[in-house]
């Protein structure tokens, strides 16, 4: 049985460490993409690899080059690509749309039919985010919005599949191969296309250090470890945060206006999240009352 109330905010850590990204690779780092990419995904498999201590053995040598490939490599390239092609609004949006994507891949992979009520509100919570976000006319690049798109639809694929196949050799394990093949598979490319990695200074340093152990090793762990007690509808609902996380550090930390259409939003999305989980405890509350009868009928006895 799911336990939402201690793993849902385990899940929360990864798209708020997520969301955060957009600020501090804004702030902090050089403008390489792919070097950026992979000086986050590597490090971050390696110091996971170094606690596991064991090295992909039989078939997972290839399903961590196929995770590494659909949750860091290609999933980060098309990331940085929609993020220099599009608005950062309308890249955000369509990212939020991956809960309604998570739940339908998981009831196809891993046999979780969506709850109506969870799939309702990640569709309130996705409508929150583009009211959040979008503001007037912009210009639209088709070849962003299909990086955008294939960036949700191979990320959400990747966590279903990781779901199903992390208990196999357990969850750091898991989560060391595949972000250690993703960045291994990232560093040719950078080399080809960016040339030499770029001259970082103590700025730079601290944030990749932020970007490679909280927004990529710690967040990869609690949201696959979420995964593992959660279903996938539940967890999806989490990844709502992200841009909300983005919107709110740039109000706070860059001095972006918060309105009221901005906060019209943000209840939205917060609505979205917390109101699949009113019903849930309604009807919990009365079985815990009868339990309760029963054991003090049975005590007086």
């Amino acid at each position: 049985m799911e336990d939402i109330k201690r793993w849902l905010p385990v899940a929360a850590i990864a798209p708020i460490a997520w969301g955060s990204t957009y600020f501090v690779t804004r702030e902090f780092l050089p403008p390489d993409p792919l070097w950026g990419a992979a000086i986050r995904a590597l490090p971050a498999g390696l110091v996971l690899l170094a606690f596991v201590r064991r090295m992909p053995h039989g078939s997972w040598w290839w399903k961590s080059a196929v995770l590494g490939i659909l949750n860091v490599g290609a999933f980060f390239v098309l990331v940085y690509a929609a993020a220099q092609l599009l608005p950062t609004s309308l890249a955000s949006t369509i990212m939020a749309s991956s809960p309604v994507a998570l739940a339908l891949i998981a009831w196809l992979i891993v046999g979780e039919r969506p709850s109506g009520v969870r799939l309702a509100g990640a569709v309130v919570g996705v409508a929150g985010v583009c009211v959040m976000l979008w503001g007037g006319r912009m210009p639209v690049s088709g070849t962003g919005v299909a990086a955008s798109v294939a960036a949700m639809l191979m990320s959400s694929f990747g966590f279903i599949l990781g779901k199903r196949w992390n208990d196999e050799v357990g969850l750091l394990a898991s989560t060391s191969w595949q972000l250690t093949a993703g960045g291994l598979m990232l560093l040719p490319a950078a080399a080809i296309v960016e040339g030499p990695p770029p001259a970082v200074d103590a700025r730079a340093l601290a944030g990749y250090a932020y970007v490679t152990v909280i927004a990529t090793a710690v967040a990869y762990v609690a949201w696959f470890a979420a995964l593992r007690h959660l279903r996938g509808d539940a967890v999806g609902l989490a990844g709502l945060l992200n841009p909300v996380t983005g919107v709110l550090l740039g109000v706070f930390l860059a001095g972006d206006a918060l309105g009221v259409r901005q906060l019209l939003g943000l209840a939205l999305v917060l609505g979205g999240i917390i109101a699949p989980l009113i019903p849930r405890r309604a009807r919990r509350n009365p079985q815990e009352t009868r339990a309760d009868i029963v054991w003090e009928r049975s005590s007086s006895t």
